[in-house]
């Protein structure tokens, strides 16, 4: 897909929002929800969503919901850190199938990253959902 097109509401993460898809919450205010990825490129690999967005990538998105969702991303990757103690810590956004963005509905990854510990491929091998739960009640419990 390109950058051009219309919103499909019934993309994954739509369907995450409105409650009928499963996931592993981490984190949810009045305008963002942060959930474990299903496909893990790192243990933690968390995503965090606008709530109240049509947007399909970074380049639709009104700023005063980009104001909201930067801020949730900061809170959740803090919380990463000070749940799991990685080395660093990736945040990508990616706007179009060429740039590597599979869902399109807007959305930022959390990856931690750990000294010698390769990087998974995007969107590949499916996590255990109990361990996506645990690992989200761990980092939820450092949400500041």
């Amino acid at each position: 897909m390109s950058l051009d097109g219309t919103y499909d509401d019934g993309n994954i993460f739509a369907k995450i929002l409105r409650g009928e898809i499963p996931a592993a919450r981490v984190y949810e205010d009045d305008h963002v929800l942060a959930f474990m990825d299903a496909f893990p490129q790192a243990k933690g690999h968390t995503l965090v969503i606008p709530k109240r967005s049509s947007a399909r990538n970074l380049l639709e998105e009104a700023p005063e919901t980009l104001g909201h969702l930067i801020g949730g991303v900061q809170r959740v990757a803090k919380a990463v850190r000070a749940a799991l103690k990685p080395d660093g810590i990736t945040i990508s956004q990616f706007n179009g199938a060429p740039a590597g963005q599979s869902v399109f509905h807007l959305h930022f990854h959390i990856i931690p990253r750990w000294e010698g510990v390769k990087l998974g491929r995007h969107g590949e091998g499916m996590a255990d959902a109990g361990e996506l739960r645990a690992l989200a009640e761990q980092i939820a419990a450092k949400i500041a």
